[in-house]
């Protein structure tokens, strides 16, 4: 027999899809969007798989509760952009890509002291940036958060087996973790 669980987690944030494009025969019109900055409420579903249960669960709900914080510590209301957006260099003139903090879950962060002299309005506009090496589609986000997940989740011996996210209540991708 196979287990699976899964849990589910909100969190506000933006995001633009700079490499999008359309075919109008079949999106109606040609206007991008997802080109523009522009926000949205998420939500991931991290599912949970095993084929022997330990005192009758596949894990304790609560072993997710650090994803939950990585969501309101890392992304909740901030902005995910791209490093390779052409728009970078324009939404974040102090900073290159050498001058950002790299975290081990695959995001870069700017480095607030490199900016201490600035107006607050700028700190906080910093701040609310998270980057990324990969355009933030939904596809790409649900295969991120299903590689944080996975990663962590070894150490339990637990197998995450999918990730669905949900950009709107009527879009979602969903990823699956190879065999």
């Amino acid at each position: 027999m196979t287990w699976e669980i899964s849990k589910s987690f909100d969190f506000c944030y933006g995001h633009r899809v700079w490499s999008q494009e359309l075919n109008p025969d079949y999106s109606l019109d040609s206007c991008l969007k997802c080109r523009h900055l522009h926000g949205h409420q998420g939500k991931v579903v991290i599912y949970l798989q095993a084929t022997n249960l330990k005192n009758g669960m596949v894990t304790d709900f609560k072993h997710l509760n650090w994803f939950k914080a990585f969501l309101d510590d890392v992304l909740d209301h901030k902005f995910i952009i791209d490093l390779n957006d052409p728009l970078f260099p324009t939404l974040l003139p102090h900073y290159d890509k050498n001058s950002l903090i790299s975290f081990d879950e695959g995001y870069l962060l700017p480095d607030i002291t490199k900016i201490k002299d600035e107006p607050i309005h700028i700190k906080e506009m910093y701040e609310g940036y998270v980057l990324v090496d990969f355009v933030p589609t939904s596809e790409n986000l649900s295969a991120w958060f299903l590689h944080i997940a996975s990663q962590k989740m070894e150490n339990l011996g637990i197998k995450v087996s999918k990730v669905e996210f949900l950009e709107t209540p009527k879009s979602k991708s969903t990823v699956y973790a190879p065999n």
